[in-house]
């Protein structure tokens, strides 16, 4: 099962954390990550990051990325939005 574990932190402190899962290997790996990252941004209540060439390296090396303020075209309330994929 396809796991990606998404969290808000603010002051080094994590506010919020969800974890969206995905069983459906019909579709490929960019979508269910994109469909995960949609439904904790909607968990979150917060607007979906926008991708930056770092961003893609970072995911693409570590399984790992970190959206703070330039990724979001609306104002955030919170230093940055991680999310980690967990199982795959």
């Amino acid at each position: 099962m396809f796991r990606l574990w998404g969290k808000i932190f603010k002051d080094n402190r994590l506010l919020k954390d969800h974890v969206a899962t995905d069983g459906d290997y019909s579709k490929d790996r960019k979508t269910m990550i994109f469909d995960a990252i949609r439904e904790i941004c909607h968990e979150f209540d917060v607007a979906e990051p926008i991708w930056l060439l770092p961003n893609i390296d970072d995911f693409a090396y570590r399984g790992k990325v970190r959206f703070n303020a330039d990724n979001f075209i609306e104002q955030i309330d919170f230093d940055y939005l991680e999310i980690q994929i967990l199982e795959e």
